[in-house]
Order: C-alpha cells, then sequence, then structure tokens
C-alpha cells in the first residue's frame, strides 16, 4: 500500500469538509492526515493561499475542487516544492470573464439580503446533471452555505472576481496531476479541462460521465476511484466519456 501521505483538500465557494466527505472515508487508507481547509477567511486568492499554507502540513498532495482548483493554482505558485500531487476537479484555469464579473456585486447585494434564495435560484441549478436524484447533495450544499454566511459569500466572491490568470502557470506544474471533471459540468465545461490536461506535463484526463459541477457529491464512487490511482502514482492516460 505504501506509505501513508498527508492531503489538503480545498473545497469550492461556499462549501465545507462535507463537499468532501466521501473522499475523507474513501481515502483514510492511503493518506494521514486528511485536512480540508477553510477558504472563507479572506477577500483575495492570494491570502487564502497563504491562510491555507500557514497550517498546511510541510509537504502534501492537494486536491481543489471549483473555488478549491483556483486556491490550489495559488498554493502552487506560492509554494509548489511543499505539492507532491496535484488534483484539480472542476475548475478554471482562466481569470473571471468581464460579463461574470460586471454580475457579482449585485449577486453579493442579494446574497446580502437573502442568501438561501440566491444559493437555490442562482447557483444548485448549475451543480448537478441530476438534480431530481440528487436531492440529499443539494441539501447539504444549502446547510454548507447557511453555515458560513453572508459575509463569507462575499469575500469568496471577490477573491474570485479579482482571481489571476492561472493559463501560463500550467506548463510550470511538473508534479503528477489529475484534471477531472463531470462531462455535464456548465461552469466549467470539459473543453477547460483538455486544455489544463494538455498544458500540464504529468497530467491525466477524467471526465466522468452523467456528472455536473460538483463531482465529488454526485459521483463520489468514480471521484473516487481516480484520486486512488492518483494518490497511488498510476502514470497511464484515463479519460472516460
Amino acid at each position: 500500500m505504501g506509505i501513508s501521505q498527508p492531503l489538503l483538500l480545498l473545497p469550492g465557494m461556499m462549501c465545507d469538509r462535507r463537499l468532501w466527505q466521501a473522499q475523507i472515508d474513501g481515502l483514510e487508507d492511503l493518506c494521514e492526515p486528511i485536512v480540508v481547509a477553510d477558504l472563507g477567511g479572506a477577500a483575495s486568492v492570494a491570502q487564502l493561499a497563504r491562510q491555507v499554507l500557514a497550517t498546511a502540513p510541510p509537504r502534501f498532495a492537494l486536491a481543489g475542487l471549483s473555488m478549491g482548483g483556483i486556491v490550489a493554482f495559488e498554493l502552487w505558485r506560492q509554494a509548489p516544492q511543499r505539492i507532491t500531487r496535484l488534483a484539480l476537479l472542476d475548475t478554471n484555469a482562466r481569470a473571471e470573464l468581464p460579463e461574470r464579473r460586471a454580475l457579482r456585486a449585485a449577486q453579493i447585494e442579494r446574497a446580502q439580503k437573502n442568501l438561501p434564495g440566491v444559493v437555490a435560484e442562482e447557483l444548485l441549478p448549475n451543480y448537478f446533471s441530476r438534480p431530481q436524484q440528487c436531492r440529499p447533495a443539494a441539501d447539504t450544499v444549502l446547510q454548507m452555505a447557511l453555515a458560513l454566511g453572508a459575509e463569507v459569500f462575499a469575500r469568496q466572491s471577490l477573491a474570485l472576481r479579482e482571481r489571476p490568470d492561472s493559463a501560463a502557470l500550467l506548463p510550470l506544474i511538473t508534479c503528477p496531476a489529475l484534471v477531472m471533471c463531470g462531462a455535464d459540468d456548465v461552469l466549467c465545461p470539459p473543453d477547460y479541462h483538455q486544455f489544463m490536461a494538455a498544458q500540464i506535463p504529468r497530467a491525466q484526463l477524467v471526465v466522468i460521465p452523467d456528472c455536473g459541477h460538483l463531482s465529488t457529491l454526485e459521483r463520489p464512487r468514480e471521484v473516487n476511484r481516480a484520486l486512488r490511482q492518483w494518490l497511488q502514482g498510476a502514470d497511464h492516460q484515463q479519460q472516460a466519456h
């Protein structure tokens, strides 16, 4: 089985360790400790990365989903020598598009007044491939968001709006990398991940069928299978359709 290794998990926007619970349970035989970072404490990606690094193990495998993947790029930018492996799930290496930037301030204002409504009406419809079969997962998303609150929503929204473009960083990622997404992810679609996997020298690409943006909740077994191969050092290309 090999020596157990630290694993650092970075959740998506308005998510906490519950986003990764199936992975925590499914990978504990390979990883010790498994740490889920708090990404609610700053309004910039650079500062969030500094906060994460301040309490992270000296060296670790790193996995981030959505906003967590965006922060993972910044961890590599700041401390590549500490990262042994990198998994990027349902994420985006590019800066925020101008049309999306323009919508953030009004969405923050709506969330300050009615966070449950914003989550239910503006976030959840984009999260799952099979929403009628993902009701428990959708409930978990709402619970996570309410636990974090509107101020975290505002900080994370600003961090995403002002994030740097990480496309030029991709060829510099030299550790074994897994790039994975749901085939039906409308927020970070497969072509984003095909681009990332083509640019990262040692990347595997996995596209999970019948799966949306929150792959760890919608298809936990498929995600765990790919993460286990990544953690155990599988070096073959894998792609599912």
